[in-house]
């Protein structure tokens, strides 16, 4: 089944020019056999050769098999093989037996086990033909023998043509040894399971090893959800990751200002599961509009699944904004426990000029009645060699008067600000500062035509 969902999202939408989000990239895995529902038989060797500890070791190890695909097809140990997989066991000394057929009750699966006694000799022959007549081979489900057996063939037909039958009719074989009282022989196990050998035989000589191959061989035959992932995220040139915290899973790694990479060693192998990783992002360019967060996102696992993310993208909206004035440098002090007051000199605080306010009148004169006013104020300062620096433009509309003949109007605070950090005219804070100031008007009604031409506004 593999993964299962894949997902990318941030935690904003919309954000300032500098703004910071949180992005979530997370995974959900699942084993296969959730998808791929999939008869198992147990096949399990109770020789004489395997009484005591041995016995004993080789039923804790197939009762952790059991409840380890009991977990895989549904996500929960709650007893019930689930998701269309069913399960059996078939055990053999000098003959086999059908201890159960194929069901998915795992109390009644374990009982079978647990009833097992050893004695007798090893008809592997007779194990593989019973476990072969358990499956339906009108069913769809795959379909996978486990052998379990701690020394050689000593009754029966050989055993070798019964394996390659099985296998011929889709029979996955995997083969587990215990190298017992009477030897094994490794050979014949690899002939009998399915290729590769590797994959599909484990062999120990110590019983106490049992349950761990049984363990490692219910997550093979499960097919774990992903293993050995590896996702690289890089971020477009117009954001930088400013940190990285700790995933639910695995570990994550800034490799630079732009880019990550996140390692998972598996995810989903006995039930369904989930990891996420979170990290924050902060916008560094300088132009508004809509922008895709991530350049590029790679991800890879050693079973080859295909994954793909969302590609979320964010409004960024860049003012112009402007910051004249520094914030002041702050002073640290330490208030010791238990003390109610503390004296602290922090030293000399320097009063902050903000420029001077210039305020002007001016008298338009002779405007004549029903007649607008254009006025114009330039402002500028006059530095120790005589040139002039610009210092404000101001351009206004008096509105027109309708006294019976022409008269002065009087225009009051006209306003120029002067900041202190333009001054020329040299000498400290507040000393003086040489300006000039320019006025021009003009009327902006008249009934002239230019050669009887209509002007069209």
């Amino acid at each position: 089944m593999g993964i299962t969902n894949s997902n990318k999202v941030i935690s904003a939408d919309r954000i300032a020019c500098d703004g910071a989000f949180r992005v979530t990239l997370a995974l959900t895995a699942a084993p296969d056999i959730v998808a791929n529902p999939t008869d198992i038989v147990l096949v399990l060797d109770r020789s004489g050769s395997l009484a005591g500890q041995p016995l004993a070791d080789m039923k804790l190890g197939a009762k952790t098999f059991i409840d380890l695909i009991d977990e895989a097809t549904d996500s929960a140990k709650d007893g019930q093989i689930g998701s269309g997989s069913r399960m059996g066991v078939v055990s053999f000394a000098n003959t086999a037996a059908a201890d159960t057929q194929l069901i998915t009750s795992v109390d009644e699966l374990k009982a079978a086990v647990d009833g097992l006694t050893a004695s007798g000799g090893t008809n592997h022959a007779d194990a593989f033909a019973k476990a072969t007549q358990l499956f339906d081979p009108n069913s769809s489900n795959a379909k996978v023998m486990v052998m379990f057996t701690d020394g050689n063939t000593t009754a029966g037909a050989p055993p070798a043509p019964v394996a390659a039958a099985a296998r011929a009719q889709g029979i996955i074989i995997y083969c587990i040894g215990l190298i017992g009282t009477d030897g094994l022989d490794v050979t014949a196990l690899n002939n009998w399971a399915t290729d590769p050998d590797a994959s599909h035989v484990a062999v120990t000589p110590d019983a106490a090893e049992l349950e761990a191959l049984f363990a490692e061989l219910a997550a093979n035959i499960s097919k774990p959800g992903a293993t050995d992932i590896t996702i690289q995220e890089v971020v477009n040139p117009d954001f930088v990751i400013t940190s990285v915290l700790s995933p639910t899973k695995g570990t994550a790694t800034m490799l630079d200002a732009r880019s990550l990479r996140w390692d998972i060693l598996e995810l989903g192998v006995t039930a369904s599961e989930s990891a996420a990783l979170e990290f924050l992002v902060r916008h560094v360019g300088q132009q508004s509009g809509t922008k895709l967060v991530n350049q590029s996102i790679t991800y890879s696992d050693r079973e080859g699944n295909l994954v793909s993310f969302p590609k979320p993208a964010v409004t960024v909206e860049c003012e112009i904004v402007v910051h004249p004035e520094p914030c002041p440098q702050p002073v640290e002090l330490t208030v010791e426990g238990c003390r109610d007051s503390v004296l602290v000199d922090l030293g000399d605080v320097e009063l902050a000029s903000q420029g001077r306010i210039i305020q002007m009148d001016v008298t338009i004169k002779n405007v004549c009645p029903g007649k607008r006013v254009a006025l114009a104020a330039i402002l500028t300062e006059v530095d120790q060699n005589g040139m002039e620096h610009q210092r404000g433009m101001k351009a206004m509309t008096i509105p027109a008067h309708d006294s019976p003949t022409c008269r002065d109007v009087l225009v009051k605070c006209v306003k120029f600000v002067l900041p202190e950090d333009l001054s020329v005219s040299g000498g400290a804070m507040c000393s003086p500062r040489k300006l000039k100031a320019r006025f021009l008007a003009n009327n902006i009604d008249t009934d002239y035509r230019c050669c009887e031409s209509v002007f069209t506004l």
